[in-house]
């Protein structure tokens, strides 16, 4: 019976012949969904905060955190509120 003698050659490479992978390498990789470049953490803010040390009495800030998380976002929007006020009177 005659033998078949399809195109032996491959394409193959050998995976101990690849580029390590080192931190570097990770540093400069861009993580994709599909097309899409995906960048991790939260979405950069329109205006941002100022970090800063404040004084206030001890009730007004238990009154604050007694509402749960977010309470400093909560202080933000009250102060705003206020300044509001102060501006339109």
């Amino acid at each position: 019976m005659p033998e078949s003698r399809d195109d032996t050659q491959s394409t193959w490479v050998d995976p101990d012949d690849a580029p390590e992978l080192d931190d570097a390498w990770f540093e400069r990789a861009e993580l994709r969904i599909g097309d899409t470049v995906v960048r991790p953490g939260r979405a950069k803010a329109g205006a941002t905060k100022v970090s800063t040390t404040v004084r206030f009495d001890a009730d007004i800030i238990e009154a604050f955190r007694a509402d749960g998380p977010g309470w400093q976002t909560r202080m933000n929007l009250a102060l705003r509120h206020w300044l509001a006020a102060r501006k339109a009177a």
